[in-house]
């Protein structure tokens, strides 16, 4: 790997995971756990399979992933982090907590996947009322759907279809991840072209973590 060659714990740091990629690398094996080859390079639009191999080896060298050969009917070899690879789940959110002000645009060639749907709401919100009683919302953006699951005063995500959501939120990315993270409110979303169906009070008690850190909803351009 190349190296900054200064010393500095940043620079250091930026030595093993600054390069192209290698963030987005640790992102796919922190929301989905130990992964095939496959699988990543699923989860990471757009990257050539021999850059995704250096990109292990060199993860692999620093002791930021290992791999281990899976028994059948997997009979394959599964990448996961280390402890050392862990470590890097709050600097991820930290990461992406800032990033939000970069969100206001949707480009039309951007992928997006449904893990990335139900990663942030766990990551950038939390449940205002933790007394009150479970409830369900159901995510719908570019056909990727995800659940957000509020129970026990935390936010509880994942991957599919709920069967009696509480609220159904369905747009374009832009809206749905928008009004989650505190960019735009109902309004605006509803300009950009998200429906809603059920209670929406829910959305005042899923509080985004970024409300008073990121732009307001005036500044997100039409």
């Amino acid at each position: 790997m190349r190296s900054y060659g200064q010393y500095c714990s940043i620079a250091r740091a930026l030595d093993v995971v600054g390069d192209r990629w290698t963030l987005l690398i640790a992102r796919e094996l922190l929301l989905q756990g130990p992964c095939r080859f496959t699988d990543l390079k699923n989860g990471l639009p757009g990257i050539a399979a021999n850059l995704l191999s250096a990109r292990l080896k060199e993860l692999e060298s620093a002791g930021l992933l290992s791999r281990e050969d899976a028994p059948p009917p997997i009979a394959t070899v599964l990448y996961r982090l280390t402890e050392s690879g862990l470590e890097l789940e709050p600097v991820l959110k930290a990461l992406g907590l800032w990033g939000l002000r970069f969100m206001a645009e949707e480009r039309p060639d951007d992928a997006f996947q449904a893990r990335w749907l139900a990663y942030a709401p766990e990551w950038f919100t939390t449940d205002d009322e933790p007394d009150a009683p479970p409830a369900v919302i159901q995510l719908i953006a570019s056909d990727e759907l995800a659940v957000v699951e509020l129970r026990n005063g935390q936010v509880h995500t994942r991957l599919g279809r709920a069967t009696d959501p509480d609220l159904v939120l369905e747009g374009p990315p832009r809206a749905v991840l928008g009004l989650l993270s505190g960019l735009i409110d109902l309004e605006r979303a509803g300009q950009l072209g998200l429906s809603t169906t059920g209670r929406r009070d829910l959305l005042t008690r899923l509080r985004p973590v970024a409300r008073d850190r990121t732009h307001t909803h005036d500044e997100v351009p039409g």
